[in-house]
């Protein structure tokens, strides 16, 4: 069962990477790129993390494995802020459908 779960929980968090980097890939503006990335990939390395916490068999291998999370959140936050704040300062508009 816990193997079952675990597939689940590393194959959502495969999908929701490859939502992150279409997003990355699709979207037409730094600001909506960043909020893809930021959504996406957070929640799938939650899940890819969960996923292999529950196969550890030490626990302090799998608290090691869940603390990575909150960290890379913070750090993902931070980077996301400060890279759309220094495209704010470059003057960078975020994008308009052009039939309005």
């Amino acid at each position: 069962m816990i193997e079952l779960v675990s597939t689940i929980l590393l194959c959502v968090g495969g999908f929701f990477y490859f939502a992150g980097t279409l997003g990355l890939l699709r979207f037409p503006d730094v600001y909506s790129r960043l909020h893809a990335l930021a959504k996406a990939d957070n929640l799938g390395l939650g899940c890819i993390l969960l996923g292999l916490a529950i196969q550890e068999e030490s626990l302090a291998a799998a608290l090691k494995l869940v603390l990575v999370w909150p960290l890379a959140l913070s750090a993902s936050a931070t980077v996301s802020y400060a890279i759309a704040r220094r495209a704010d300062a470059l003057g960078i508009k975020p994008w308009r459908r052009e039939d309005r």
